[in-house]
């Protein structure tokens, strides 16, 4: 049995689309994949994952959206990601001059509403957003270079334009050859999961395809 830790993005949770959709899909008898909710707070937040890939030792990393800043600060272990927000802890970092005023929170609150559900609590305080910067700088410190990276981005993003994702910023850190374009948005389509994601992570688990 292979597990994998799922680590979700902004505002997902134990109930979110992705996850869900590789648990119905893939073998459950070969492949374990869990996902849980983790604090909004970066440090708070990576402690407990850390702590969760002490308990469940997984065998792959799957990092979805700003959930990608997490992963990265876990070693060891190989990476997926899907629509990795690598820019996004310096827009969350920008944020928090806005936040410092009550019209300003309830702007955020308003831009990023929070389903129903066990899902990631939003505390958008200057004091929680200014850590992103320190986040993103141990997670970038935390790239192996013998590690394994790959992630899948889509064409019609929309948080392309804002710069919360950005393939240039990839680039940058891993090159040109470890990551893929589809024709879809930011959160995964159910069919590129299933003709994309599902045979990669099948590939990296050494799983028949």
């Amino acid at each position: 049995m292979k597990t994998i830790l799922y680590i979700h993005g902004m505002g997902g949770g134990g109930d979110s689309r992705i996850p869900n959709h590789l648990r119905i899909h893939m073998d459950e008898r070969k492949v374990k994949v869990v996902v849980r909710t983790y604090d909004f707070d970066p440090e708070l937040g990576s402690r407990q994952i850390a702590s969760w890939v002490e308990e469940l030792k997984p065998q792959l990393l799957i990092g979805e959206s700003l959930g990608a800043i997490q992963a990265l600060r876990i070693q060891g272990i190989p990476h997926l990601f899907v629509s990795p927000s690598l820019g996004a802890p310096a827009w969350l970092c920008k944020a928090a001059r806005i936040a410092r005023f009550a019209l300003g929170r309830w702007y955020l609150h308003l831009r990023f509403p929070v389903k129903e559900g066990d899902r990631q609590k939003l505390k958008f305080t200057p004091e929680i957003l200014r850590k992103y910067k320190a986040h993103a700088e141990a997670a970038f410190a935390s790239i192996e270079p013998t590690g394994f990276y790959y992630a899948f981005f889509g064409k019609q993003d929309h948080y392309k334009a804002s710069g919360v994702v950005r393939t240039d910023l990839w680039e940058k850190y891993f090159g040109k050859s470890t990551y893929m374009e589809y024709d879809g948005g930011h959160f995964m389509e159910p069919e590129y999961l299933n003709s994309l994601l599902i045979p990669k992570i099948k590939e990296v688990l050494g799983l028949e395809k």
